[in-house]
């Protein structure tokens, strides 16, 4: 190899960083999904960071809230009721007011359904007496809850009702071409009065937001109120409402939001104006307010704060006349659901139990105050500057400074900007990206780091010396005993595998000093791991704040799967000394969950021929992971799979605690909760009994039975979490029974 090739290959601080701004820059403009995510997290952050701001007060909501059921009947109320609501925010002077409720179905009136089949009978018995008919129809007229609800929204003159669009083929694949036409007919008085520009724009540019069908209102409510706007919302892909969307296109014709269409009658109807381009939507102007949208017609949302951030008055009070005249005059009103069991539950910035009602009441404020969070291709070029200056100033600075001044100064460098960054966000609305920048410095800087290492730090000895930190002693031993097996390849064997993970040690990380969350940390993986080697167990690696052990290699192990669970309950045991310690001490006191599962796994050096690992690999180490994470759900500490009860029953006390399909897997599995050595069995029998009795009635289906005897547990341990989860699971299973035959089993959602 001559020397110009060699010194082209070479690595050197400069090509680190340009190689680095290069990836940095290919993963900005495919919109990495992962990178996406985490700017969209830290999106939320500043959103939060800027505090509660007031609203400006022309909006209120009022809502269907628990007071309103309690006093005027459960949900769905009848139109009459509907109604004298709308009459009371008309005799208050409420300007607008619109519904975040579809009227979809005629209301179910017994009365009415009685003048129906009472005028049927006597047409078929043929009395032809005209007052006898003209009576029946007087009587269906009063009776006709839905008439009268239209002949009061036709009399107050300022309600906008709402509808949605149903997004795909799949959801209107029930509709005749005739019902989606009436469809159309229903939502007419909502479409944009003007569009200017583009006439037939790209038709991947409006793909998202075409809609199929439309859920509309009643067409005598229809027909008698002012206009009507829909409620779709449409979260980004981590569930979070960021965004409103201000345009759906229906048939050729594009339509406005509830939001806006109250805005058009609260503002006396001036002129809606979209503007299209080529690639889609180039802006909306709603009077002399000219809305920033991208190019799919939405708006980014500022929020104001928190849930209940605008007035909330409960419907009872309103329709009682409870409250003064004064809140509603020449005000905005959305009536809107906010109890519990018909909540309209949405994820935003600031919760995931967020009124979908504000959101509608937030995207208002915005537009009235010109309030605008800005997102377009001019910020993303600043996003490019940013990668590109910020990398380079790390990657030329840091070579040269030595090591601890180059830390400090790329955690300078970083700092500020992340800093600069929130400020634009909060002053000037502007959403600049932070996780791009941040990450291409932070990736520069190790790189370096990495690389002044491997070039300055070669001493073997050291190196030789640091094997013994990385491997256990019993896998030195078995390598050292044949060298044959320092080579890539592994073998199937029954093995048990051992997961242990901090509960909320992200929380407990930021209360602390670096150096005081080094020292607990290593405190108590010193301890957990002293334990693992206390039953000859393999410590396969740390996981941050988690500890992967294997049992039955390299050594064979006939009772792998009583070590593992021997283990746990010692881990368990040392925790509680760890935690009155710490306590005493004062510092943080955390809990841990275990997972164990045992099944042939493959084991043996993985990796690459300049680097390995010694190792487990399968479906039953994923297995011994999910377990773990399970904990969560049934507020226990260690969870085992049948496959090791099987294996430890004789010796060890369990109680089983349910079949679940875990994340990723189809098949379900048996999953109990190891409480302790068989000779013990004693102090937890009476419990365990009442638990498998409420268990086995779960099973059948048996809800109220089930619930009984899992209070029965709880009278005899009163902290016991696995009882008081089926509990809620079994209100929640009365309430909306499962779909289709019950096999008791439960699927986990998360991991």
């Amino acid at each position: 190899m001559n020397e110009r090739l060699k010194k082209i290959i070479s690595v050197s601080p400069l090509k680190i960083t340009f190689l680095v701004i290069f990836i940095a820059l290919i993963m900005f403009f495919i919109d990495a999904p992962f990178l996406r995510f985490m700017e969209l997290k830290a999106f939320d952050l500043r959103m939060v960071s800027k505090g509660k701001l007031p609203a400006g007060g022309e909006t209120v909501i009022a809502a269907i809230d628990e007071k309103s059921l309690g006093e005027l009947g459960r949900w769905p109320w009848p139109r009459t009721t509907i109604a004298r609501l709308v009459d009371k925010l008309k005799g208050y002077g409420a300007k607008a007011v619109g519904f975040d409720i579809v009227f979809s179905e005629p209301d179910q009136n017994s009365s009415l359904s009685a003048l129906v089949d009472l005028t049927r009978e006597v047409k078929k018995i043929g009395i032809k007496d005209k007052r006898v008919q003209g009576l029946l129809d007087k009587k269906r007229l009063v009776a006709d809850t839905d008439a009268a609800l239209a002949k009061t929204i036709k009399r107050a003159k300022n309600v906008t009702l709402g509808y949605f669009f149903l997004k795909s083929s799949k959801e209107a694949e029930h509709l005749s071409e005739k019902d989606i036409e009436a469809a159309g007919e229903n939502i007419a008085n909502s479409r944009y009065q003007m569009i200017q520009g583009e006439t037939s724009p790209d038709e991947s540019a409006l793909a998202n937001v075409t809609a199929y069908s439309a859920v509309t209102n009643l067409k005598l409510l229809s027909e008698a109120a002012e206009n009507s706007g829909y409620f779709n919302a449409f979260p980004d892909t981590d569930g979070t409402i960021r965004w409103s969307p201000l345009v759906m296109r229906f048939q050729d014709n594009y339509y406005l939001p509830l939001s806006m269409s109250l805005l058009v009658q609260y503002l006396d109807w001036p002129m809606v104006t979209l503007n299209m381009a080529k690639f889609g939507i180039e802006g909306i102007k709603i009077g002399d307010i000219n809305i920033p949208t991208d190019e799919t017609g939405r708006m980014l949302i500022n929020y104001l704060g928190p849930g209940k951030t605008f007035p909330h008055y409960s419907i009872s009070d309103i329709i009682k006349g409870r409250l003064s005249p004064d809140i509603f005059k020449d005000k905005i009103v959305i009536v809107g659901a906010t109890a519990i069991g018909i909540y309209d539950l949405r994820v935003t910035p600031y919760s995931s139990v967020y009124p979908g009602v504000e959101i509608h009441a937030t995207a208002i404020d915005n537009i009235l105050h010109g309030n605008f969070l800005h997102r377009s291709s001019g910020t993303q070029l600043l996003d490019v500057c940013a990668i590109v200056f910020f990398g380079l100033l790390i990657g030329i600075v840091v070579p040269r400074v030595k090591a601890v001044q180059g830390m400090v100064l790329s955690l300078l460098v970083l700092i500020s900007f992340v800093l600069i960054n929130t400020f634009i966000f909060s002053r000037y609305n502007l959403w600049l990206n932070v996780v791009y920048p941040v990450l291409t410095m932070m990736t520069i800087y190790l790189g370096i780091t990495v690389y002044r290492y491997i070039t300055e730090e070669r001493e073997k000895k050291k190196i030789r010396g640091a094997f013994q930190y990385y491997l256990t002693a019993s896998v030195i031993n078995e390598m050292l005993k044949d060298p044959s097996k320092l080579k890539l390849g592994g073998d199937k064997k029954d093995l048990t595998v051992l997961f242990s993970d901090i509960r909320g040690f992200t929380t407990i990380s930021e209360k602390l000093t670096p150096e005081a969350l080094v020292h607990l940390l290593n405190e108590y993986l010193t301890e957990m791991t002293n334990l693992v080697f206390k039953y000859d167990g393999l410590l396969d690696k740390y996981m941050g704040d988690a500890i992967m052990a294997v049992f039955g290699a390299p050594l064979d192990q006939p009772d792998h799967a009583v070590r593992a669970c021997r283990t746990a309950l010692d881990m368990m045991e040392e925790l509680k000394k760890l935690q009155k310690k710490w306590a005493d001490e004062g510092r943080p006191v955390f809990d841990i969950g275990i997972g164990i599962n045992s099944g042939d796994m493959v084991v043996g050096n993985m990796g690459s021929e300049m680097r390995f690992d010694y190792t487990v690999m399968g479906d039953m180490v994923n297995l011994g992971s999910r377990l773990e994470g399970i904990n969560k759900e049934y507020g226990t500490n260690i969870v085992i799979s049948e496959y090791t009860y099987a294996a430890i029953k004789d010796v060890l006390f369990c109680r089983e605690l349910d079949s679940v399909r875990v994340k990723g897997k189809k098949l379900p599995v048996k999953i109990y909760e190891l409480l302790g050595e068989k000779k013990d069995a004693e102090k937890w029998e009476k419990a365990v009994s009442l638990f498998e009795e409420g268990l086995s009635k779960y099973k059948q289906g048996l809800w109220d039975e089930a619930i009984a005897a899992f209070r029965k547990v709880i009278e005899v341990r009163p902290d016991d979490a696995p009882a008081k989860l089926y509990i809620d699971r079994c209100q929640e299973l009365k309430k909306k029974p499962p779909e289709g035959p019950w096999d008791g089993v439960f699927t986990m959602t998360r991991k």
